[in-house]
């Protein structure tokens, strides 16, 4: 059985980092292309980051290019999300997922996690 979960996700103050994490069981990650997600409340769910399969690959949505960076730890075979320089914008469920390319639609991800919820607020 397939798992993915997320954690890290915290109330931090504008202009701070955080890292999410996304652990998977029952796949190897690195096999896969594999992407972050958020989606805030009364959003779409909105494209992040992906990176490909093994290689050194990655992706980012214009919202995020320069302040967040995907990354994997295989030995883990967990991924995770470094974020800088949080804006309340940023505010949302975060969520992995994977998927056999990196498709910035939601609906051709196979796998998903139960979110983790990061708020970005004075």
């Amino acid at each position: 059985q397939v798992q993915l979960v997320e954690s890290g996700g915290d109330l931090v103050q504008p202009g701070e980092s955080l890292t999410l994490s996304c652990e998977a069981s029952g796949l190897t990650l690195s096999w896969f292309s594999r992407s972050w997600f958020r989606q805030a409340p009364g959003k779409e769910r909105e494209w992040l980051a992906c990176a490909r399969g093994s290689s050194d690959h990655t992706e980012f949505a214009d919202s995020v290019k320069g302040r967040f960076t995907i990354s994997s730890d295989n030995a883990k075979n967990t991924m995770y999300l470094q974020m800088n320089n949080l804006k309340p914008e940023d505010t949302a469920v975060y969520f992995c997922a994977t998927a056999s390319v990196c498709y910035r639609g939601s609906g051709m991800y196979d796998h998903w996690g139960q979110g983790t919820q990061v708020t970005v607020s004075s």
